[in-house]
């Protein structure tokens, strides 16, 4: 097993290396958005086809993908290499403009947007900065539209009380066990994040200028039934397990992961019910 480097001490800031090497596994480790969020985006804000779409921070380009279709054009915007690659690769055909692009780089000359929309993404960016320069990027009648949900793992129990098909991941002893190889302060790209991602998101909102906000909800419940890889490809989605971080213990991990499931569940299934998620309409 490796040792984790003694950077204790190294405080985070963005840096390129934050994915690295994760964008190939979203498509496999991440779970969908559920099939009503378009439509909730849709009635909330009105939309009828018309108008542009600027998704930031768009990953390999889930949320993109699905709520392009409600506009007249999309463009996504990443920092990362590998997540515009591989949505460029997974979109191939469509007419989804990608662009590798920091947030704080913005407007960038992209012009103005219908509706800005951020999916587990804001948190990682200089807020004000960015709250600020999206204000000016959309239209009068536009939305800045935050998606919040988590959609590596789903929740450890059934709502209603019946049991999982399957055993549940072992998300807790995953999580021993990403410590055991990289420590035990969470890791993102080159530094550390001791106390977490931050928060402020209203207060930044609003002192940027936008009123609001309001909020839908789309219930989670579906059981999704998963395999080993589509768990193992979970865990390296994750900045906290990206899979730069194990450098060269990687396939030593990945090793004693799938040895973990497969005593979870010798067969390799798994279930977990999908969490929430939750739709956040700011108005400039």
């Amino acid at each position: 097993m490796r040792t984790p480097p003694n950077i204790l001490t190294v405080e985070w800031e963005w840096d390129e290396k934050l994915y690295a090497g994760s964008a190939v596994h979203y498509g496999i480790g991440r779970m969908p958005y559920p099939d009503g969020l378009a439509d909730a985006v849709r009635d909330e804000l009105g939309l009828d086809g018309t108008g542009r779409l600027l998704d930031v921070g768009c990953g390999p380009g889930s949320l993109t993908v699905l709520l392009a279709p409600m506009f007249a054009a999309a463009t996504g915007v990443d920092a990362d290499p590998g997540m515009i690659a591989e949505a460029r690769r997974r979109t191939a055909g469509t007419a989804i403009d990608w662009r590798r692009l920091r947030a704080e780089e913005l407007p960038a000359d992209l012009g103005t947007f219908r509706v800005v929309s951020f999916a587990q993404s804001f948190h990682w960016m200089d807020q004000p900065l960015v709250a600020r320069r999206v204000r000016g990027m959309l239209t009068p009648d536009g939305a800045w539209v935050h998606v919040g949900a988590t959609t590596h793992r789903g929740t450890t129990e059934a709502s209603d009380g019946t049991a999982h098909p399957h055993p549940v991941p072992p998300w807790d002893r995953i999580d021993e066990l990403v410590a055991r190889y990289l420590g035990p302060v969470r890791r993102a790209g080159r530094g550390l994040l001791p106390h977490g991602t931050r928060g402020g998101e209203e207060d930044v909102m609003r002192q940027a200028g936008f009123t609001g906000p309001a909020r839908v909800t789309i219930d989670g419940g579906r059981v999704a039934e998963r395999t080993v890889d589509e768990i193992v490809s979970a865990v390296f989605s994750l900045s906290s397990s990206a899979p730069h971080l194990f450098a060269d213990g990687l396939g030593a991990f990945e090793t004693d992961l799938r040895h973990l499931l497969g005593e979870t569940s010798p067969d390799g299934r798994f279930a977990e019910r999908t969490s929430a998620v939750e739709i956040v309409i700011w108005r400039p």
